[in-house]
């Protein structure tokens, strides 16, 4: 499924409040800093939604159903889908938490089917504090079947450690689509949003 310029991206946000993540798009998008947007919101604004084609379909909710998000996608038919926290979308139910994220990520993968590719973000569990290079042990509720649902699982990690404050170690754990399994180390520039290769 080729994302095309002029097709629509829903994008989810049940963690962060919503006019952070929305500032941060702005500012990955533009490659601008807070102070640069700020100082004239016409502009920024004018700059985005020319930039983006006005194609970015934002929903900021801290509570939101798959029967939500579905039908989000039969009115919209989205060519991507980001859902940041995955693991928090609400409508399925079962006494074990184990289940319900097996559920959760079989309707990701089917979403996925139907419409396009669907970008989750999860958690990384406690054991990956300090971690340059996540592994598969290292995704919170690794143990269910959530992990054998994804086709790309890429763990964003990073050092505790004096001069490591920026670096980021990009992980192919799992790579379903051309088996490569990369280690990628970079940048975040989190005064613009945007990551950068050395």
């Amino acid at each position: 499924f080729p994302v095309t310029i002029d097709a629509v991206v829903l994008w989810i946000n049940n963690e962060e409040e919503g006019g952070k993540v929305l500032e941060r798009m702005y500012q990955g998008a533009l490659g601008w800093t807070v102070d640069q947007l700020k100082v004239d919101w016409n502009r920024t604004d004018e700059l985005f939604l020319k930039l983006t084609k006005n194609n970015i379909v934002y929903k900021d909710a801290s509570v939101i159903t798959r029967h939500q998000i579905d039908q989000m996608c039969k009115t919209l038919n989205p060519s991507l889908i980001l859902i940041d926290q995955l693991d928090k979308v609400g409508g399925f139910h079962d006494d074990r938490r184990d289940t319900q994220l097996g559920k959760l990520y079989v309707w990701a993968r089917e979403l996925a089917k139907e419409y396009c590719p669907v970008i989750g973000v999860a958690q990384a569990s406690a054991s990956g504090e300090g971690k340059m290079w996540l592994q598969m042990d290292d995704i919170a509720d690794s143990k269910t079947s959530k992990a054998a649902e994804a086709d790309l699982i890429i763990g964003i990690g990073k050092k505790n450690q004096e001069g490591y404050e920026n670096i980021r170690g990009l992980h192919l754990i799992k790579n379903k689509l051309t088996g490569d399994h990369a280690k990628i180390e970079c940048r975040i520039k989190p005064d613009i949003g945007r990551y950068e290769s050395f």
